[in-house]
């Protein structure tokens, strides 16, 4: 129950096809997503292989939970080794695909090799193919996902497509789930271009046996209206909605991060989207919240269509504050033009922001900077110079190559407005006011990261409801969002190592599942007899798992530091002369180690911890 035990195989060098038959015992050691990631990664990618090479693997990993009716479980994990950080890669992503690969009774999917021409690969239960995509080379997911619909005669399918960013190998492509959800991190649709992979087209129909179908229909129900008991602004205005509490509190990135608080944050907030450009809102499938933002902007300088989901916080931030922007139809624009040629917005505005700051202080060469406008606040320079990137001419060409490799060219003294752990650009999520979320940035195996990491404001009063979950881990005293020290060290070895299990399951992190109703959740769907310890356990499993993979391609804890901006006080708004202390910082770096079992200053997992997590293997190869 929960799974087919079985994992297809594609071999784009040989046009081989088969599958990896798996038991019990592998599905509750790993679950999905991050844990057959992380397994298949470790198995078969050779060390130091080039990410761009034929000998990295791309991974599709949808969960034990994925393509059943409980809401917020129909996310998928995609991974390989990253061509941006040079170690772990992973990203989630909503819509169907996981669900339709399930559907086909497939539990991942593994791509070796590189194909020598364009290809896609269709999956359906009775037979997979591969098929040629010269036509489709070039084309925007919009088009591309019309393009294989009519080739397979199924308008049903779902797909997992590239655009010109991963066939052109930007360092921070990502890749499309139809055209209204995104893998955005780690580069993951350059892998997928260096493969010659246009495209993953899934038609499924068969639904995988659960144990319980009344404990999952009542833990639905308790889904649903937990979601309506907290959640219904998340649907009226999307993740948008957080802007004006995040500016009040002083932590809405501004200006690349000089400053915690927005002039014209309004301007560019959930309700303002909603008041003018929604026209509809989509959903993942099964789920209630309907998150995803259907814009239109008409008749305007910066026209948008309906083809793609509308900018989420992220890209708000993004292309909004960070680029001091109080233009909604700008943002809108920004954001569609990532989502046509399918790149990272957050590592798309992270780098113009940074290229913003060195402009201000005359740091970029004239021949590179002729004919742009490159002040905070130029709509014309910001859509410029995004499609420079998307088009790798001039200035942007450069900056699509990441953090380091920016650097590396512009000059050292750019050095200091290039923000990244890991050459990962950072999210838009304040460390010096969330300073757990910054512990969680310096130890994410995937580089600075949000989503698998711990919002410390959720833990700053006992009396919120948020807090019951920490208090279900045995923590009892709530901690001010701004403190390091131990108790800081404990929430996040706690928390963080909680919340990965997001990333495991592909559960979507807006749907109220505590721990225990995650572990019923399994439960019902496979029979087995699971604790809320063993799902923990596995977890822990899998963090250790890809801290291995990076320590094995070359990453220390020196590469677990924060950009010395976060150790620079912040200029404006409610937090305003706020700073990391580095001494402090370290040191709570070094207790968060020891507490996951890892050596206090190497950050290297110890023999014991392995050898307890049943991850002896690794220590063998």
């Amino acid at each position: 129950m929960g799974y087919w035990g079985r994992i297809l195989r594609v071999n784009l060098s040989t046009g081989e096809i088969g599958v990896d038959c798996h038991d019990e015992k592998f599905y509750r050691t790993y679950l999905g997503g991050r844990g057959i990631i992380a397994y298949y990664l470790l198995k078969e990618v050779p060390a130091k292989c080039d990410p761009l090479g034929p000998d990295n693997v791309m991974v599709f990993a949808p969960s034990v939970l994925t393509g059943t009716s409980l809401p917020g479980v129909s996310r998928n994990s995609i991974g390989a080794k990253s061509p941006l950080t040079g170690g772990y890669g992973e990203g989630e992503g909503g819509g169907d695909w996981g669900v339709k690969l399930r559907w086909a009774k497939y539990d991942a999917l593994v791509v070796t090799g590189a194909s020598d021409k364009p290809v896609y690969i269709h999956i359906t239960e009775n037979v997979v193919s591969i098929r040629d995509a010269a036509e489709l080379w070039g084309t925007e997911p919009y088009e591309c996902s019309g393009k294989i619909i009519a080739d397979i005669d199924d308008p049903k399918a779902s797909m997992a497509m590239i655009g010109k960013g991963g066939e052109q190998h930007i360092s921070f492509a990502c890749i499309a789930l139809g055209t209204h959800n995104y893998v955005g991190r780690s580069g993951l649709g350059a892998v997928m271009g260096s493969k010659k992979l246009k495209a993953v087209a899934v038609s499924g129909v068969s639904r995988p046996e659960v144990a319980d179908k009344e404990k999952i229909q009542s833990l639905s129900k308790k889904m649903v209206e937990g979601y309506k008991a907290g959640m219904e602004t998340m649907t009226e205005m999307g993740t948008a909605r957080g802007v004006p509490v995040v500016n009040a509190a002083g932590g809405f990135p501004t200006r690349n991060f000089q400053e915690g608080s927005f002039e014209g944050f309004e301007n560019i907030s959930g309700r303002r989207m909603t008041d003018t450009i929604l026209v509809d809102r989509k959903t993942c499938l099964g789920c209630p919240v309907r998150c995803k933002r259907v814009i239109e902007v008409k008749g305007k300088q910066c026209e948008v269509t309906t083809n793609y989901s509308g900018p989420e916080y992220e890209s708000i931030s993004g292309f909004g504050s960070n680029c001091g922007i109080d233009n909604l139809e700008a943002v809108a624009k920004a954001n569609e033009i990532c989502n046509q040629y399918a790149i990272d917005t957050i590592s798309a505005a992270a780098m113009i922001s940074g290229a913003l700051e060195c402009a201000s202080k005359n740091l970029l060469p004239s021949e590179l900077t002729d004919g742009l406008d490159l002040q905070f606040g130029s709509v014309e320079g910001m859509l410029e110079l995004l499609i420079q990137i998307c088009e790798q001419k001039g200035l942007g060409k450069i900056l699509s190559k990441g953090p380091q490799q920016a650097v590396e060219i512009l000059g050292k003294e750019t050095e200091p407005y290039f923000l990244h752990v890991k050459n990962q650009p950072l999210p838009f999520q304040e460390p010096r006011w969330k300073k757990g979320m910054g512990l969680g940035y310096a130890i994410s195996p995937t580089g600075a990261e949000h989503m698998a990491n711990i919002h410390d404001v959720l833990y700053a009063a006992e009396e919120a409801p948020s807090f019951a979950a920490a208090k279900n881990m045995g923590i009892m005293e709530a901690l001010d969002p701004s403190s390091l020290g131990a108790p800081k060290a404990r929430l996040w070895a706690y928390m963080g190592v909680n919340r990965s299990i997001h990333n495991i399951l592909c559960i979507c992190s807006f749907m109220p599942y505590n721990f225990d109703q995650i572990t019923e959740a399994v439960q019902a769907v496979t029979g087995w007899n699971i604790s809320s310890w063993e799902v923990m356990k596995v977890s822990e499993r899998c963090f250790n798992m890809t801290r291995w993979f990076n320590l094995r391609e070359g990453l220390t804890s020196e590469d677990d530091m924060l950009p010395e901006r976060f150790h620079q006080p912040l200029q404006n708004g409610a937090l305003k002369g706020e700073f990391i202390d580095k001494d402090a910082f370290r040191e709570t770096l070094d207790l968060t180690y020891s507490m996951l079992g890892w050596d206090e200053k190497t950050g290297v997992p110890s023999k014991g911890k392995l050898l307890e997590l049943d991850l002896g293997w690794m220590i063998e190869r």
